[in-house]
This record gives C-alpha cells, sequence and structure tokens, in this order.
C-alpha cells in the first residue's frame, strides 16, 4: 500500500508518516520544506501548496499511481485568505481529482468549524472539496502525543508554570483528546475499509480544562498549583494581544477553543472500526516525563517573552543612535564628531530594522543570525576603537556576552516541530 500524505511536516502529518511506515504502508511525504524527512528515511515530494503549480491536477499525477492513497493532513490556522484557500481547497482538489480509480482519499479536518472565522471558513471549504469526489473525512478534536506542538504545547506550558495554573472562565470546558498515534492508526483503517462521510474523532475519555492541566502537570512531576481562572473578556484580549504579536498559540482562536471545550463525539465511528483508541490518562502514562519535556514545557512561554525582550533592547537602542548626540554617551570614542554621528545613525537604523523584525517575528533564523553579526560586529569594532570600555564599571562591551547568549537561546529555540 502507498499513501501520499499531504502536510507530511505538521504535528499530525508527522506521526501519521511514522504510524503509517510502521504498518509497511510506502510514504510519499509532501512538505513545503521536505529535508528532514528526507533524513528521517521517507520518500519526498517537495511542493508549496501555495503554489499555483500545485493547484493544477497535473502537477500530483505522476507522483500517484493505481496503489496511492491520499492522506491530506496539511492545515493553515492563520494566513490570508490566499493562502487559507490554496492550503485547504485548491491544491488538495487538485490531488484527488489526479488520483487513480478504485483509490481512496481521507481528509483529516477538525471539529468546531462552525465558528465564523477564517481558518472555519476554509476548513469547511476543504471539506466540500473532499466531499466532492467521495472521501473520508475525519474532524479530530484535540489531538495529543509524545512529542507536542502549538495547543499541545501550550497546555504543558501552562501546567508548568509557577504559583499559578490559569484556566479561561470556570476550567470545565470538556475535551477527549486523542493520540496522535491512534488518529493515524483510524486513519489508516479508514482508507482500507473506506466508508465515505463526515466523522467526529476523539479518544473515550472526557476530561476538563482543569483536569488536563492537572494530569500533565502529575506526568510532569510537578505540584498542583492553585487555579487562577481568567475571565473570558480579559483572555480575550491576552488572545488579541497574542495575534498582534504573533505569540502563536496565544492568540483569539486558541482562547476560544478553550473556553468552548473540543469534544468530539466519536461514537458512530468508533462502532465500525477495529482499533479503538487509548483514554487519555492511560496514553499519557504510557512513557515518563523526561528533562527535555519539562525543559520545552518551561521554556514555550520564555520563548516569546525572550523575543519581545529583544525587539525592546533593538528598538530602544535603534531611538539612541538616531535621537542622541554619539559624544554624549560613548565619551570614550576619539572619533572625529561626524563620522561618530553617521556611525550611530547607521547603527541605529539597523537596530531599528532588528527589533521591528522580531516585532514581527520574520524569518526568525536569519533575524537571529543578523542580531549575533551586529552584536560581534559592535564588539569587534568598539574593542579596536576604545578597548578601555571592557573596563566601564556599567559593563559597555560586557553586557553584550550575556545579549549574545540570549539570542543564542533564542535561535536554539526557534524550531517548535
Amino acid at each position: 500500500m502507498k499513501v501520499l500524505l499531504l502536510g507530511a511536516d505538521g504535528f499530525i502529518g508527522r506521526h501519521a508518516a511514522f504510524h503509517l511506515r510502521a504498518q509497511g504502508v510506502h510514504v510519499i511525504a509532501q512538505a513545503r520544506n521536505p529535508a528532514r524527512l528526507k533524513r528521517m528515511g521517507f520518500a519526498t515530494l517537495q511542493a508549496d501548496l501555495a503554489n499555483r503549480a500545485t493547484h493544477a491536477p497535473a502537477f500530483w499525477a505522476p507522483h500517484l499511481d493505481a496503489q496511492t492513497h491520499i492522506l491530506n493532513a496539511a492545515g493553515l490556522l492563520t494566513g490570508t485568505a490566499a493562502a487559507l484557500e490554496a492550503v485547504h481547497v485548491l491544491a488538495p482538489a487538485a490531488a484527488y481529482a489526479a488520483r487513480h480509480p478504485g483509490t481512496q482519499a481521507l481528509l483529516i479536518s477538525a471539529v468546531g468549524i462552525e465558528a465564523d472565522t477564517p481558518f472555519a471558513q476554509w476548513r469547511r471549504a476543504g471539506e466540500a472539496a473532499a466531499r466532492a469526489t467521495e472521501a473520508v473525512i475525519l474532524r479530530a478534536g484535540l489531538v495529543l502525543a509524545d512529542t507536542s506542538y502549538g495547543g499541545s504545547s501550550l497546555i504543558r506550558a501552562l501546567a508548568a508554570l509557577p504559583f499559578v495554573t490559569p484556566v479561561i472562565g470556570n476550567g470545565e470546558q470538556a475535551f477527549n483528546p486523542i493520540h496522535a498515534s491512534d488518529l493515524a492508526a483510524v486513519a489508516l483503517e479508514c482508507l482500507q475499509n473506506p466508508t465515505p462521510g463526515t466523522y467526529d474523532i476523539g479518544g473515550p475519555q472526557t476530561v476538563s480544562q482543569t483536569g488536563l492541566l492537572r494530569a500533565t502537570q502529575s506526568w510532569l512531576g510537578l505540584p498542583q498549583r492553585p487555579l487562577l481562572r481568567i475571565p473570558l473578556p480579559l483572555a480575550r484580549r491576552f488572545g488579541q494581544i497574542g495575534d498582534a504579536l504573533r505569540l502563536g498559540p496565544i492568540s483569539a482562536t486558541s482562547v476560544a477553543q478553550l473556553h468552548q471545550g473540543v469534544l468530539a463525539d466519536a461514537t458512530p465511528l468508533l462502532e465500525t472500526l477495529h482499533h479503538k483508541p487509548r483514554p487519555f490518562t492511560q496514553f499519557l502514562q504510557t512513557r515518563p516525563a523526561g528533562t527535555q519535556d519539562l525543559w520545552q514545557a518551561r521554556l514555550y512561554l520564555l520563548k516569546p517573552l525572550i523575543r519581545l525582550t529583544l525587539a525592546a533592547l533593538w528598538l530602544a537602542s535603534a531611538a539612541l543612535g538616531l535621537l542622541t548626540p554619539s559624544a554624549s554617551y560613548l565619551p570614550q570614542i576619539d572619533l572625529p564628531a561626524s563620522l561618530a554621528v553617521i556611525l550611530a545613525k547607521a547603527g541605529g537604523l539597523a537596530d531599528a530594522a532588528l527589533g521591528l523584525a522580531l516585532l514581527r517575528d520574520w524569518r526568525p533564523k536569519t533575524t537571529a543570525i543578523l542580531q549575533l553579526l551586529l552584536v560581534a560586529g559592535y564588539t569587534l569594532g568598539l574593542t579596536l576603537i576604545a578597548p578601555a570600555l571592557w573596563l566601564d564599571p556599567f559593563g559597555s562591551l560586557l553586557k553584550n556576552l550575556p545579549v549574545l547568549a540570549l539570542i543564542l537561546t533564542h535561535l536554539a529555540l526557534v524550531e517548535e516541530r
């Protein structure tokens, strides 16, 4: 059996790829940047679903034969209308159209897409495109795994906070999580024994938002902290701030999901399946939490804090460079006044560019490397011009060393999958 897996580099996609391979399926892993999947041993297909070339069946036809089915795990939570349409509708519809008669297609969608949001709108359109080709549609609830990403990382981060454990509203919203490998097993069984239709899929155990966090704390070996119930209007404002500053899962969408809960009625589908997903507490306790899990949970919310701190540093430095006469804050530098002003203004512009890039979270790797080069350049240049700055009691140059370490830490945290 062969499966073309769309969105193979996503959180659900990677677990699906590994589960299918373990079951003897030949996986063709599609991703925008499939280099890591290739190093993991998968046959890969490099394709950006936002590229118009992927919106034609002719693009997919060479990669689909009479034994190749399609599993679509691609999705985009935020983005422009054009990007959302391309990922959820245009590219998958072209792939469905290119498949051979007798092969199957399955879309992993999401519960709760009745909401009036761009994501929900294009998810519904994506389901319509899949339904037109008699594909199976699985609307997954909350998906967790041994690894984490996005919302599942946020759950771990909230559970690992010191002093208090925040919940949205009363914390009694219902969830029935499913493990990503169980979702992959259900998807494989649906491909092998297709019954076209739209089905909810979730785990057999229902837990509250508070119970979810308490169980995660127990798994991490952390004490239970007092609950901090955040009123919905305040939580929504936090979500709006998160959207504006691109703080990942701290968003209006995640706040809405936590407030509403994510409960999938999987009974109709599970009655027809051989594979039965495990209860939440059972798969959570399958393996012990490692130090890396605790580190990730504690660092997850520190990552945006580091980014915003660095942005504030660069923007403040830019303001000083652009608005303050150079001689007034670096009297140790013996340079012609005109040259010192030019250098200060040029540095201020560079600092401003980096500060704005950090605020918008623009190409994090590139921005981190540029920061390292600029701080190293400042340090080397000032060392050559005024080596006495190393002896400044206020640490004019010594402060660059922890700044470099902080930038390196942020660079190490860029990858989330």
